[in-house]
């Protein structure tokens, strides 16, 4: 089982993780139309699987286009799971230094201690960019 991927799923709510593991996993070929989705996904009423799909395309997980003479629209993936993730982790960060200010500041620093070696080089060299 691939962590990341597992990571990236639990982010989500149980419908949006569902349909993302089939799309991040590969068992839902790119690109991809609703019914792709819905074969995969049983149980779930077409509505629900486009309705999902457009919200997963406004929250910038998928990308979306018309195909040319017909209702359709396909889906392609945005990026991988460890983007999502990223972009997911800047964001929360964000936000929480926006609410706490340097409260928030002061609990990362607090938690330094806690990181690995390794972890403290990866933090050393993401800060010298």
């Amino acid at each position: 089982m691939d962590k990341v991927l597992e990571r990236a799923v639990a982010v989500l709510g149980p419908l949006e993780g569902r349909i993302m593991r089939a799309i991040w996993s590969g068992a839902v070929r790119e690109p991809f139309v609703v019914r792709d989705v819905q074969a995969k996904t049983p149980g779930l009423a077409y509505t629900t699987v486009m309705t999902t799909l457009n919200r997963l395309a406004d929250k910038g997980l998928l990308k979306v286009r018309a195909v040319p003479r017909q209702r359709a629209h396909e889906y392609r993936s945005a990026g991988s799971p460890a983007d999502f993730l990223a972009a997911s982790g800047r964001d929360q960060v964000k936000q929480l230094v926006e609410r706490y200010g340097e409260a928030a500041l002061s609990a990362f620093e607090a938690r330094l201690d806690e990181l690995t070696p390794a972890q403290r080089d990866r933090l050393r060299r993401l800060a010298g960019r």
